[in-house]
Formats: C-alpha cells, sequence, structure tokens
C-alpha cells in the first residue's frame, strides 16, 4: 500500500489538484471501455509536463508501486486497467499541440492530445492528420500510440505507426529516451520508435510525439451500398481490391448494426438490409470520378440491393457519422457489448462472414458486426449480459471457435486494439510460446523490475496479482 508520506511527497510535487488518493475519486480509473472487470488503483496522478512524469515514477519507484499509464481510457482490451493495483499515470493534462511545422510537413505534440484537436489543428493549415479512431473526439494521441489505432481511413492511409516520426519517453529507471526525428529517412541504430508504438505502456512513459502530415486529398466521393446477403458485401470487397482500387475509407455493418444505428441516430437507414458497405474514394478529381464509375460497376456485377451515391459533403458527413455511432448504438441494446478485433486477409471476408453466422445460431447469441471491411478487421460484437455467467461462456466459446478459424486462415487476433488484459491467450496462441518469450526478454530489458503495466500482453508469472484481487483492488464481473 502507498505510505501517507509518499502521497504527501506527490503532492508536493505535482500540486494537490493533481493528486488523487480517496476511493470515490480513483473508482473511476478502474476501468476503460472494456467490460468484466474493475481494478482499483492506489493513487492516481495527473501530470502536467515530463517533470511531473518524472518526479511521479521516483516516488512510484521508491514505493515499488507498478504504475499503469492512462489517456482517455478508451481502450477496447484492458491495457488502462490497473490490474495490479498501484499508481494511475494519467496523461490528459498534457495536452498541449506544442508545434505545427509546415515546411517539413509535421506536428509535435503532448501526449494527452486529443486525436481530433490535432486533425482539426492541421486542417486549419490545410493539412491532414489521417489516423481517425472511432474514439477520436475523445481518444488521445498517446493512446493511439501505445495501441498503434487505426480508423476508418487505415485501408489507404495506414494506421497511428506509419505516421509517428519521432517520441520521447521516460524509462523505467527514471531516464530518458528521444528515438526518431523530422528527418524522412533514418536508420541509425535499434528503431526503438516502432518498438515503443504499440508497446501498451509495457516499455516506457511516452511525454512527447511528433508525427507525419499529407496533403488533404481534393476531392472525396461516399457511396453506400446494401445487400440482400452479407457474404456478398465480402464478395464487393475483395473484388474493389482486386481491381486495384483502394478506397480511402470502405466500412461493413450487418442487419444487426443497421437496425441499432437506425435507432439511434435516425437517418434512414432500409432496416430489412442483411449488410451495407459505406466506400470512400478520395485524391485528385479525375480519379476519384474514374474509381467512383468502378466502384458502382462492380457493386452492380455482385447484384448490390441499392446503391446511393452521396449528393454533397454534409450527406457524406452524416454518412461516416453514423457508422462511427455503430458501437454506441450496439451499447444501448443490452447491459453488455463483448467487442472483438478479428481481422482476416480480406479474401477470407465472405467465409468470415459466414462462419459468424454458423458460430452466432450454435452458441444462441445476439452478435452485431461492423468493421474496417477494407482491412479485413472486423468488430463481431456479442450483445449479452456480464451478469449472466452462462450467457458469457458461451460468448468466449463463439470468441474462442472464431479465432481458431482467423488464425488458421492467416488472420491476426488484433487489428487495431491491442492486446491488454483481454487477449493474452489469444496472442500466446498466435506467436507461440517462442513469440512470447522474446517479448519477455524485450520487457525485461526496459523494465527489469516490471513496474510499467504488468499483467498486459502476456502473463507475467507473477503470482502476486491473484493477492491483489483477493486484497479487493480487483473486482471481477
Amino acid at each position: 500500500m502507498i505510505s501517507k508520506t509518499a502521497i504527501e511527497q506527490l503532492i508536493e510535487k505535482l500540486g494537490a489538484e493533481n493528486v488523487a488518493s480517496e476511493k470515490e475519486d480513483l473508482l473511476v480509473l478502474g476501468y476503460d471501455s472494456t467490460p468484466g472487470i474493475h481494478c482499483l488503483p492506489e493513487v492516481a496522478v495527473y501530470p502536467t509536463s515530463r517533470e511531473g512524469v518524472l518526479a511521479a515514477m521516483e516516488i512510484a519507484g521508491r514505493e515499488g508501486l507498478p504504475i499503469v499509464p492512462r489517456g482517455s481510457g478508451t481502450g477496447l482490451s484492458g491495457g488502462s486497467v490497473p490490474v495490479k493495483g498501484g499508481m494511475v499515470l494519467c496523461l490528459n493534462r498534457m495536452n498541449r499541440i506544442l508545434e505545427i511545422d509546415e515546411e517539413n510537413l509535421t506536428a509535435t505534440c503532448e501526449a494527452g492530445v486529443i486525436t481530433l484537436d490535432l486533425f482539426n489543428a492541421t486542417a486549419a493549415r490545410g493539412l491532414f492528420y489521417p489516423p481517425d479512431p472511432g474514439s477520436q473526439k475523445i481518444s488521445t494521441l498517446g493512446g493511439n500510440v501505445m495501441e498503434d489505432a487505426g480508423g476508418l481511413r487505415g485501408l489507404k492511409y495506414g494506421v497511428t505507426r506509419d505516421y509517428v516520426m519521432a517520441l520521447q519517453c521516460v524509462l523505467p529507471d527514471g531516464s530518458l529516451l528521444t528515438t526518431g526525428g523530422k528527418s524522412v529517412k533514418d536508420v541509425a541504430g535499434y528503431a526503438f520508435k516502432d518498438l515503443l508504438v504499440g508497446s501498451e505502456g509495457t516499455l516506457g512513459i511516452i511525454t512527447e510525439i511528433t508525427v507525419k502530415l499529407i496533403p488533404p486529398p481534393q476531392a472525396k466521393r461516399t457511396i453506400l451500398a446494401y445487400f440482400d446477403d452479407i457474404r456478398a458485401a465480402g464478395e464487393a470487397v475483395s473484388k474493389i481490391i482486386a481491381a486495384k482500387i483502394i478506397p480511402s475509407t470502405m466500412e461493413i455493418m450487418d442487419k444487426a448494426t443497421i437496425n441499432c444505428v437506425e435507432d439511434y441516430v435516425k437517418i434512414g437507414l432500409p432496416r430489412q438490409m442483411a449488410a451495407l458497405l459505406l466506400i470512400e474514394v478520395d485524391g485528385h478529381p479525375a480519379m476519384v470520378e474514374e474509381d467512383a464509375q468502378k466502384v458502382d460497376l462492380i457493386l452492380r456485377q455482385v447484384k448490390a440491393a441499392q446503391i446511393h451515391i452521396a449528393k454533397d459533403a454534409e450527406e457524406a458527413g452524416k454518412l461516416a457519422a453514423a457508422r462511427r455511432t455503430a458501437l454506441s448504438a450496439l451499447a444501448r441494446v443490452s447491459p453488455t457489448t463483448l467487442l472483438e478485433d478479428a481481422t482476416v486477409p480480406r479474401s477470407m471476408l465472405a467465409e468470415t462472414f459466414a462462419e459468424i453466422e454458423r458460430l452466432t445460431a450454435k452458441y444462441k447469441l445476439t452478435v452485431g458486426t461492423f468493421g474496417h471491411a477494407g482491412d479485413g478487421n472486423l468488430h463481431p460484437t456479442v450483445l449479452c449480459d456480464e451478469r449472466n455467467a452462462e450467457e458469457m461462456q458461451r460468448a468466449h466459446a463463439f470468441y474462442d471457435d472464431l479465432y481458431d478459424k482467423v488464425l488458421a486462415w492467416g488472420g491476426t487476433v488484433s487489428g487495431e486494439h491491442g492486446i491488454g488484459l483481454a487477449k493474452k491467450e489469444y496472442l500466446a496462441r498466435q506467436i507461440g510460446a517462442g513469440g512470447v518469450k522474446v517479448m519477455k526478454r524485450i520487457k525485461n530489458a526496459f523494465d527489469p523490475k516490471g513496474m510499467l503495466n504488468p499483467g498486459k500482453i502476456f502473463s507475467d508469472d507473477d503470482p502476486s496479482t491473484q493477492s491483489q484481487v483477493e486484497e479487493g483492488f480487483c473486482v471481477s464481473h
């Protein structure tokens, strides 16, 4: 347990307004957006500078406290849940955009900058930051980096990793690591930057990020296609990619999700359809026109039931906004939304939809599926109640069977949500015991005392987790 002296030291270093130690103030920090577990930290700190991060980590080290970094808590794999108590280090008050460099096409930010704020600030300068996770209105850039967040534009523009140019990081021993820079080419030494992206706070605390910016597309065209059979939608995706057309967005929703979204936003989506594809092509106006015509032809070839082209930017924005509400809309239907992140080669999309339908019937569940069809990244979401143990067993069996197929098809257990607590066993299936051993060696090299975000990504073979549960830090639902 943290000592009274340590609390006093934290208040002295960071200010009373940036330290929380009362239970009622800590309760909300025991969750992220993953259902099923709540773990109470002993203290939470909100540094406003790198010096504050260093001070908090020094005190945590002296007290032997685990340190769990946190942004807005929008993660979907339990990455920011303090499973062993300790200190939650919230970075969302380090929220300054430090520089937008128009000569080098970069932006430098503190880790707590909200993703959409960065997008808007760069857009005001005529520049474009493409990564757009569904939580972009509240997620932080540091959280995006730690989870290597994707988004609706990932098909054409890539994910967060593709835009990170430099990182400043505090290591567990208090030393500082700066990796990367504004140079477009840099192969000097080990690629620490690429190792830190997606490390889920297990290797270091990211305090500052420099990202690449690009010119915005000159034109866009948004197409909405409906299907009587979801497998035909999967076939359409494969054919569009095979035709060497790379839309900026190619999103899918199944019938259950369409109906939940329509209940929520009421924009006139046809409830009877088995699936919809939201497709956006962008770029030079001539290329946009050509690609839109090709997409329309392919949709007709696979017998899409309806094809609708957005008449203007306002309508296109409403359609994209409706897709972004998919998870929120599903969450209104049941007490628990168990969301996964299965990703397959795009050629296997139709088979994946068929498997989801089969497993839904086998386990007698209600499942809504949406996701980034162009990436092969699907989010089958079980609508359930975590208070019903038997239903939760069926839900987890559903995902166990689905991931067996996903891995057999050459897919991955996470396309953008990370591993955290929720997917440790799935990751072990994917990379094998040898892969896990190598990851543990890397973790030990950065964090030999196991201070940073323990218990995440892989089991750390530390029996203290169970003692934390018994002492009341964690409540499993």
